[in-house]
């Protein structure tokens, strides 16, 4: 007999939801929770965040005093995420075609419908219960970015979207930051009077060559994305956009390599007797957790009462739970289970799914007073 939570999940990844398109997502899981009991809430972000649907907020009060939880996973799946057929071998759950699976992040959804479920039917002393449901967050976290910060408010979020085994805590993940980089000089023909030019590309690669790039240190990573410039081979080129990011667990080392990136562009651009314009966005701010916070030892201590060891680690990648802690909502990243995420090499095992489920309820036991 198949698990109700895999049962759920089969379901969830046959239906479509690439980013921009999570309705039918949002449809069934709003379905199955109102259906639980919640107060089920769509806002209204969908043309800030492109999506053909908002994000789903569903609320629940408890029935025990005790922490309040919100239990977070995104609607979206990365390409390509049309026509999944899941098969199962080996307790096992891949995909059939040549699609990603859809574990990121439906095995997260299924597993707060089916773990809250199990709560609601057994009886169980629960805290209030909050679950978040967003669209676009393999699009830059889009959907997080619009919620508006009472909807994700709790004294403790788990957002269930990190892969490897069930167990596994994110006590830290980085502060974030990208840039575009504008160069302009001047065009000139390159045969014939090159002397007259002040070629971008020329000041965008001095650019690139005096910043130091990679990993800076255990905590701390530096890249240029992408240079695009130029029209043609025999025009020295007047313009060239240049992209980039740095991203540090430690908030004072990533603005130290924020600020060395920005005089590297400025630098390159005064003598070479061009211009830039740059432009920097901060994507998210970091969080970092001690192993012994006492939201950490709830986790800890679920994972124990349903005989999985936890382990805790730091991440360099961000998730909606990056935007949550922005916010100062107390948020920890929880493995799910899969992995080769974002490959058609995705799975996950129908053993880490019932786990996951089965944490959710724990999490809320461990949460009551």
């Amino acid at each position: 007999m198949t698990a109700p939570v895999v049962q759920t999940f089969l379901e969830l990844v046959r239906i479509d939801s690439p980013t921009g398109s999570e309705l039918g997502v949002a449809r069934y899981a709003a379905d199955r929770l109102a259906a639980l009991g919640f107060d089920v809430q769509v806002d209204d972000t969908a043309t800030e965040t492109g999506s053909n649907t908002g994000n789903v907020v569903a609320t629940l009060p408890g029935t025990a005093d005790g922490r309040s939880v919100a239990f977070s996973a995104h609607m979206d799946c990365v390409s390509p995420c049309e026509g999944i057929e899941p098969v199962i071998e080996d307790g096992v759950v891949r995909s059939a075609g040549d699609t990603v699976l859809g574990a990121d992040d439906k095995a997260g959804i299924a597993a707060i419908i089916e773990g809250m479920a199990a709560v609601i039917e057994a009886g169980t002393p629960r805290p209030d219960v909050r679950v978040v449901l967003t669209v676009a967050e393999e699009a830059g976290l889009r959907g997080a970015k619009a919620l508006a910060p009472e909807s994700c408010r709790a004294d403790l979020c788990l957002v269930l979207d990190a892969d490897g085994p069930v167990g596994g805590i994110v006590t830290a993940a980085p502060t974030h930051h990208t840039f575009i980089a504008r160069f302009t000089g001047a065009a000139a023909h390159a045969g014939v009077e090159p002397e007259k030019g002040v070629s971008a590309i020329e000041m965008a690669s001095a650019a690139v060559c005096r910043m130091e790039l990679g990993r800076l240190d255990a905590e701390t990573t530096a890249n240029i994305g992408t240079i695009r410039g130029g029209t043609a081979t025999n025009v020295v080129a007047p313009t060239c956009v240049v992209t980039g990011e740095c991203r540090s667990l430690d908030t004072g080392r990533v603005e130290a390599v924020r600020a060395s990136l920005d005089a590297a562009l400025r630098g390159a651009a005064n003598e070479a007797g061009g211009e830039v314009e740059v432009t920097w966005t901060l994507e998210y701010r970091g969080f970092r957790f001690a192993d012994d916070a006492a939201e950490v030892a709830i986790v800890k201590d679920a994972c124990r009462s349903i005989g999985v060891e936890p382990r805790t680690f730091a991440t360099g990648g961000g998730s909606d739970g990056s935007i949550f802690a922005g916010h100062g909502v107390r948020t920890l990243v929880l493995s799910s289970g899969m992995t080769s995420v974002h490959s058609i090499d995705e799975r996950i095992a129908v053993e880490d799914m019932e786990r996951l489920a089965s944490l959710v309820g724990a999490v809320l036991a461990h949460a009551v007073e």
